[in-house]
């Protein structure tokens, strides 16, 4: 936990940027390198009756930290994302409440 999801972009293209990445967030975030996951889910993007590039979208899932640690988050996330070759990216933050989270049986709250 956090958990990272990104969309719109090849592994390979991730995989470079991701030991920078995780070290980065592990400083912002404050939280154990083991915690934070990162998960790369295919995607094929459809406009006008065609296969489109698409764009990247990351999603992050996490316990509320502040808007000030999520505006780093957010500024790290794209610029490792534009340092892997990409111009524009969208990022998500959806924030859980611990006690509907939920790791064997057991819940945060």
């Amino acid at each position: 936990m956090p958990q990272i999801i990104i969309r719109g972009i090849e592994p390979k293209k991730i995989m470079p940027i991701s030991n920078d990445l995780i070290s980065n967030l592990e400083k912002i975030i404050g939280c154990p390198r083991e915690d934070l996951t990162l998960e790369c889910i295919p995607s094929i993007f459809v406009k006008d009756g065609s296969i489109d590039a698409g764009y990247p979208f990351v999603e992050i899932g996490w316990f509320d930290r502040g808007q000030s640690v999520q505006d780093l988050v957010a500024k790290e996330i794209t610029n490792q994302i534009q340092r892997a070759g990409f111009e524009s990216v969208d990022i998500m933050f959806t924030t859980f409440t611990k006690n509907k989270y939920y790791e064997n049986g057991q819940h945060f709250g």
